[in-house]
């Protein structure tokens, strides 16, 4: 039971999407990481400008911003060329955003945030940030 099972973990470790996912989780810090495991994203920010951005899993349109209330704002579509699986075009952005995020913005699909049908300063962490007790 146990060498099958251990057959089938590395079976599993070869196909091109579980080397991607390796690959990307040695690239992540380990906060990403644990975010990336738990929620399926992690966040980076830009060297250019300081922003934060949220990269989600997906190969296209799964990058936003994040405002400083921790919303996602604008959305920003870029992926290198070639057909990557997933696991790699998610690494490609988190560097690019990380060494050259003028230049990634500049080619990227611009798109708007998830709409938001509630006043802002609504939710209890906006009011703790308000007030100055971001925890």
């Amino acid at each position: 039971m146990a060498v099958g099972t251990l057959y089938q973990a590395a079976k599993e470790e070869k196909t091109v999407q579980a080397r991607a996912l390796l690959l990307l989780r040695s690239w992540l810090s380990p906060q990403q990481r644990l975010e990336f495991e738990r929620k399926g994203y992690f966040d980076v920010v830009g060297c250019d400008t300081g922003k934060r951005y949220r990269i989600r899993r997906g190969t296209s349109g799964n990058v936003n911003e994040i405002d400083e209330y921790g919303r996602l704002g604008t959305g920003w579509c870029f992926v290198p060329l070639g057909g990557l699986v997933e696991g790699d075009v998610m690494l490609a952005q988190k560097v690019a955003l990380e060494t050259d995020e003028e230049r990634a913005l500049s080619i990227a699909n611009r798109f708007p945030g998830p709409i938001r049908w509630r006043r802002p300063g609504t939710r209890p962490s906006e009011r703790r940030i308000a007030l100055g007790r971001p925890e």
